[in-house]
């Protein structure tokens, strides 16, 4: 279904409008950070957390108005935009961007925003039936520091490993860090489990602050499986006994194999009925 109204600054616009002009920072210097989120039967999921992190990430990049983001906010806006576009469920970006001028040092912090919804059918979250297969991305790897855990609009990294992965006909992608430790997948969070045991990058390693990835530790910790944060050598991947990547959108992805390794999803099946019944 093809969305027919976004939000952009407050004023519902429709979606093919040319609003953008090219002395915007977000095109120019990619100065700005987006948030992924998801609607299901009307709701917007995990709003609190999207609202956290949000605040967090423009008050690390010095943007004004990161208080006005709140969950109120999120909610009221994700609710008008859905109904506008006579969506109960779908998947939802918000772009904030500092709308200022200057070079690399703005003249001003003031925050501008859109907000998008791209309609489904989809009232749950779904367990993939085919089991994802997946490489390691050796041409890039990602530096590590605070602006490494937020979602910004810098992503040529995750261009170009989008492009390796199209190439080499994967479904998916593993990025390490600059140190080449196990960071993250092409636009998730990564988990391993390992002798009854669960691995995800912390975050010291570079890795997005998923939402879905903070859902999925709670999880697990509550269905008596531990979960470690930790920096994780890649080779696990050869000796582990299943893979599975969260993110806002998808909720749980279970990974087939990597080279010639395959794994098992039991545990990723546990988890994703679990997410589901929040």
């Amino acid at each position: 279904m093809t969305p027919l109204f976004i939000n952009f600054n407050g004023e519902i616009v429709p979606a093919d409008t040319r609003l953008l002009s090219v002395a915007n920072r977000a095109f120019r210097y990619g100065d700005g950070l987006f948030e992924s989120m998801r609607m299901m039967k009307g709701q917007l999921k995990f709003a609190e957390l999207h609202a956290d992190r949000l605040q967090r990430s423009m008050k690390a990049l010095k943007m004004d108005g990161y208080s006005q983001m709140d969950t109120w906010f999120l909610r009221e806006m994700t609710d008008d935009i859905a109904k506008r576009n006579k969506a109960k469920h779908g998947r939802l970006r918000l772009t904030v961007f500092r709308d200022a001028e200057g070079l690399y040092a703005p003249s001003q912090n003031k925050m501008g925003w859109c907000l998008e919804i791209q309609p489904s059918d989809e009232p749950r979250y779904f367990l993939n039936t085919r089991g994802l297969i997946m490489d390691i991305y050796p041409e890039l790897k990602k530096p590590t520091g605070y602006l490494s855990n937020i979602k910004t609009s810098s992503s040529l990294l995750y261009v170009m490993a989008g492009l390796y992965k199209t190439q080499n006909k994967l479904d998916d992608i593993f990025i390490l860090n600059q140190d080449g430790f196990l960071c993250e997948a092409g636009s998730s969070n990564v988990f391993v489990g390992y002798q009854n045991h669960l691995y995800t990058p912390a975050l010291s390693e570079g890795c997005v602050e998923g939402v879905m990835r903070q859902v999925v530790i709670k999880l697990a910790r509550e269905n008596n499986i531990p979960v470690t944060e930790a920096q994780i050598n890649p080779d696990i991947l050869y000796e582990a006994d299943e893979v599975f990547l969260t993110n806002a959108g998808r909720g749980i992805q279970s990974v087939m194999g990597f080279g010639v390794r395959r794994y098992f999803n039991e545990m990723s099946k546990l988890l994703s009925d679990e997410l589901n019944k929040l």
